[in-house]
């Protein structure tokens, strides 16, 4: 695992307040993911802010699998993807059109649709339990969004704040404890001390010294901790299900000088499939490995 003050997932309480809260840091994850492809800057910084609200989901939802944000839109930024399994893994991917940056306001996105998407393992290991919902895009930043989406969805106060560039993708959010927990004004307490932290700060600070300057009055618990690093699922097997799910005669149109070359866009590596080798997964039933209907 990278080191922990880098890349760390920090699930905290403070319990005089009633409030829990998740931190999270990525720096080597986020470089590594970052070195496998080039993005411009406002598209850097979406993605990072993407893959640290992933992983922040993990710890506040119940996730055995992978949970997923997947933001696709007309124009411009055609596909935005992250995702974090709960071992801790995390990849993520953005397209653009040739020559586009992704907008600074996701309002000015074209038909913009975001989804969140949980897959746990179901009884059969090729058929996960998935569910999924839909955020609206009401607000411009990522943050916010997924702010008013928890206000509204789970009827509970919530705080998050999202930042990332070239060094570091990091997020931190905060929200009441559902019932009469905490005393009087410890949301608004929390609350204040939540506005006094910039951006700037919670890029460049640590989860554990970060949890203390903002709330060592409140005597924070930590209730889990969790190493977080860059790691791609994709392989061989899937590969050929995406090939076999194609078509023989589309799968055999891609093929240059006698073979197809299959590159992942989360991480870089190619496969090779030789004309002979098409011919023999055609000549087969379907992989045990399923063919992906989303992203793999």
């Amino acid at each position: 695992m990278p080191d922990s003050d880098h890349d760390l997932l920090t699930r905290f309480l403070l319990p005089h307040a009633g409030v829990r809260g998740v931190h999270v840091r990525l720096h080597g994850s986020w470089q590594e993911l970052l070195s496998h492809a080039s993005y411009p800057p406002a598209a850097t910084r979406l993605l990072g802010e993407a893959c640290a609200a992933a992983a922040m989901l993990t710890a506040h939802v119940k996730v055995e699998g992978r949970l997923s944000l997947q933001l696709r839109a007309d124009a411009q930024l055609k596909l935005l993807f992250a995702e974090c399994t709960a071992a801790g893994t995390v990849r993520g991917i953005a397209q653009l059109e040739d020559g586009s940056d992704a907008p600074a306001d996701l309002q000015r996105l074209v038909n913009p649709v975001l989804a969140i998407t949980i897959e746990n393992p179901g009884l059969d290991p090729r058929e996960p339990l998935r569910y999924q919902s839909l955020v609206e895009l009401a607000s411009g930043a990522l943050d916010e969004v997924l702010e008013d989406y928890f206000r509204q969805s789970e009827q509970l106060p919530s705080r998050l704040l999202l930042v990332a560039d070239g060094a570091h993708a990091c997020g931190l959010m905060l929200q009441k404890l559902p019932g009469d927990e905490g005393d009087d004004d410890g949301w608004a307490r929390a609350g204040a001390l939540f506005d006094t932290l910039s951006p700037e700060e919670l890029a460049a600070t640590p989860g554990p010294a970060l949890l203390h300057r903002l709330f060592h009055e409140e005597a924070p618990e930590v209730m889990l901790q969790k190493g977080l690093a860059f790691q791609c699922s994709c392989s061989r097997e899937r590969v050929a299900a995406m090939l076999q799910s194609l078509g023989e005669e589309e799968a055999l149109a891609a093929a240059r000088d006698g073979e197809v070359e299959i590159q992942c866009g989360f991480c870089g590596r190619f496969y090779h499939f030789p004309l002979a080798e098409i011919g023999v997964l055609f000549g087969l039933p379907p992989a045990n490995v399923p063919a992906p209907d989303r992203l793999q």
